[in-house]
C-alpha cells in the first residue's frame, strides 16, 4: 500500500492543512538500524515534518532537516526531495547512551549548543541561485516546537504541527495560516487559522498513529468545506549501491583494502545514510583492482 500526503484549503483559501500517515516508508528507513524508542520517536517526527514541508516547495530540490546535537546524538539528518523521495539517518556520539525516555532537549541539547539548521538545495539552480541554509537554536520540547519556532522567525507564517511516530508508523498534521488575500478579511483569515488550530489540538498522538488520513480529517473538519487535492505518493529513497561502495573502496587503494581483508577476512561496509550493509570477500577485492580487459578486436567488415 502507498503512502500518500494530502493537502486540503479551507474554503475561503487562507489556511492550509496537510496530513501525512506512513508505514512502508517508515519501516525501510528503519530496515537496517535499530533505534532505541526515545530516537526512534525522535526521527520518525522528524521524517513526517519533512515530508509535510517539502510538499510546499515551490522548485525541483531537496528540503534537508538537520539537528547538530551535543547531547547523545551528534547529528540527525532526514532530507526529502520535491517529489516526496526521502531518507534520514542517525548518529549516536560514540560512548554516549541515550537514555531510555530522553526528551529532544536531553538528546540532542544537553549543554544548550544544538542547532536546527533548514537546507534549501535547488536541483537546477539559476545563475545567481544560492542554496538556502536557515541556523537557528534548538528551542522548545518537541520537534514540532522547534520547527514552528523556525517557521515563525524566518516564514512569517503561522504554522502549527502535530507530530506523532512509534515503531510501525509516522504521522504529522500541518495547519498554516497563508499570506492575506483579496476577498478574505485579516479577521476572518485569523479566525479560520484560529478555528483549524482548536480542532487540530484535540488529537491525541495515538489517535494521529491510528487513524487513516481520511477519516482523521472528516473527524476533525466535519464541519468545513475543505478543497481537496490529489495526494502525492511518499518513498523511501537511498542512492546507495554496490557499485558506489566499490568506487570508495578503489579510493582507498589496493593495500588498504587487501589490509583490512588479512585482518577481518572481508571487507564490510555500511551506508552512512540508510546503514544497508555490504560485503566484500577475497574474490570481490581482487577484482576491484583487477586491469581492465580490452574490448577484443573485430575483423574488419568485408567488403563485396
Amino acid at each position: 500500500m502507498t503512502d500518500l500526503l494530502k493537502k486540503y484549503l479551507f474554503e475561503d483559501r487562507s489556511v492550509r492543512v496537510e496530513a501525512v500517515r506512513l508505514h512502508q516508508t517508515w519501516l525501510q528507513a528503519q530496515e537496517h538500524h535499530q533505534y532505541p524508542p526515545a530516537i526512534r520517536r525522535l526521527l520518525g517526527e522528524l521524517v513526517a515534518a519533512a515530508t509535510l514541508l517539502a510538499a510546499n516547495i515551490k522548485f525541483e530540490g531537496s528540503l534537508v532537516l538537520q539537528i547538530q546535537g551535543d547531547g547523545p546524538i551528534a547529528l540527525i539528518v532526514v532530507e526529502c526531495r520535491s517529489d516526496l523521495d526521502l531518507r534520514a539517518t542517525v548518529k549516536i556520539r560514540e560512548g554516549h547512551e541515550p537514555p531510555a525516555g530522553g526528551s529532544m532537549q536531553e538528546l540532542l541539547n544537553a549543554n544548550g549548543q544544538g542547532r536546527f539548521i533548514v537546507v534549501l538545495d535547488p536541483q537546477r539552480k539559476v545563475p545567481g541561485q544560492q542554496t538556502y541554509q536557515g541556523i537557528v537554536p534548538l528551542e522548545g520540547d518537541t520537534v514540532a516546537e522547534a520547527l514552528q519556532h523556525y517557521m515563525k522567525a524566518s516564514e512569517q507564517l503561522d504554522t502549527r504541527l502535530w507530530l506523532a511516530a512509534d515503531d510501525q508508523h509516522a504521522a504529522g498534521l500541518l495547519v498554516q495560516r497563508l499570506p492575506d488575500q483579496g476577498g478574505v478579511t485579516p479577521e476572518q483569515a485569523a479566525d479560520s487559522f484560529t478555528r483549524a488550530v482548536m480542532l487540530a489540538d484535540t488529537l491525541e498522538p495515538g489517535e494521529l498513529l491510528r487513524t487513516d488520513t481520511d477519516t482523521l480529517i472528516h473527524r476533525l473538519y466535519w464541519e468545513e468545506t475543505l478543497l481537496a487535492f490529489d495526494p502525492s505518493p511518499v518513498r523511501w529513497h537511498c542512492p546507495c549501491t554496490r557499485e558506489r561502495v566499490a568506487s570508495m573502496l578503489r579510493t582507498l587503494g589496493e593495500r588498504e583494502v587487501n589490509d583490512i581483508l588479512a585482518e577481518q577476512g572481508s571487507v564490510r561496509v555500511s551506508c552512512d545514510f540508510c546503514g544497508k550493509p555490504y560485503e566484500f570477500d577475497a574474490v570481490d577485492c581482487s577484482g576491484l583492482f583487477a586491469p581492465a580487459r580490452p574490448m577484443p578486436e573485430q575483423d574488419p567488415p568485408t567488403v563485396h
